[in-house]
C-alpha cells in the first residue's frame, strides 16, 4: 500500500496545451475564458466536472492569489480540504479564506515567517520543511490527516515537480477549443527540461481510459499513468 495519497492531475487547457491565456499573472483562464466567445459557451462544463474530484484539492498560493483570495470576502465552508503550496503569496486574509471555505485547510511552505502562523484557526494546519519535499508532504497529509485521494491543480512549474518526482497516478484533463502559443506562456507541465537518454527515465506513459466529447466543441481526457 502507498505511503501517500492517490494524485490525480485536473486541469482545464487549451489544444496546444497551454493554462493561462498569456505570460503575465494579470491573465487567467477564469477570469478571461469567460468574456471570449465560443469558449464561454462551454466552460460552464469544466466546472460542473470539478464538483466531482477528489475532497482533497492541491493548488498554490500564486494561482489562488491571482484569483484574487487575498482580497475576497470570505465564503461559505465546503467539505473538501484545501491544501496550498505557499511561501510568499497569501496574506493573512488570504489564510483566513481558506479556512473558512476548508472541511481542513493544509498550508505547506518553507517559509518559517509565513503570515499562516498569525492565524489562530481549528482546521489550520502547516507542514513546514526546510526544503522543499512534495512527496513527503504527501505522506504527511495521508499519514496525519487522512487524505486518500488528492487532486492537483497547480501550475506549470510545480506540475513539472510532481511529474519528475513521479508522483501522478491519474491525468484528468478537459480541453478548451482555441489555440494560445507563446513559448513564454505556462503549460500543463513546465520546469526542468530532460537533457539527455539517461532522463528518460523520467518520462511518464499514459494508458488512456476515457475519451468524451463535450458540447461546444469542448473534450475530456482520463488518462492513468502506467510506468
Amino acid at each position: 500500500m502507498s505511503k501517500r495519497p492517490i494524485t490525480t492531475l485536473f486541469m482545464l487547457m487549451s489544444v496546444d496545451g497551454k493554462i493561462s491565456p498569456g505570460a503575465s499573472d494579470t491573465l487567467d483562464v477564469d477570469k478571461d475564458f469567460p468574456n471570449i466567445e465560443v469558449l464561454k459557451e462551454g466552460l460552464q462544463q469544466y466546472y460542473d466536472i470539478e464538483q466531482t474530484t477528489d475532497l482533497w484539492s492541491f493548488n498554490t498560493g500564486r494561482v489562488q492569489a491571482k484569483m484574487g483570495v487575498n482580497e475576497k470576502p470570505f465564503p461559505e465552508k465546503t467539505p473538501v480540504s484545501f491544501v496550498l503550496l505557499d511561501n510568499s503569496h497569501l496574506t493573512e486574509h488570504g489564510v483566513r479564506y481558506f479556512c473558512a471555505r476548508s472541511r481542513e485547510f493544509v498550508l505547506i511552505t518553507t517559509n518559517k515567517n509565513h503570515p499562516a502562523y498569525n492565524v489562530n484557526e481549528d482546521n489550520l494546519h502547516i507542514i513546514y520543511q526546510e526544503e522543499l519535499s512534495l512527496e513527503a508532504a504527501l505522506t504527511i497529509l495521508k499519514e496525519e490527516y487522512g487524505c486518500e485521494r488528492i487532486t492537483i491543480q497547480s501550475g506549470g512549474t510545480i506540475n513539472g515537480m510532481f511529474l519528475r518526482e513521479k508522483l501522478f497516478d491519474y491525468v484528468d484533463i478537459v480541453v478548451a477549443p482555441v489555440l494560445i502559443g507563446g513559448k513564454n506562456t505556462s503549460t500543463l507541465i513546465d520546469g526542468s527540461s530532460i537533457t539527455n537518454e539517461d532522463e528518460l527515465n523520467s518520462l511518464r506513459v499514459l494508458q488512456l481510459e476515457s475519451c468524451e466529447t463535450l458540447d461546444n466543441s469542448y473534450i475530456r481526457l482520463r488518462y492513468k499513468v502506467v510506468s
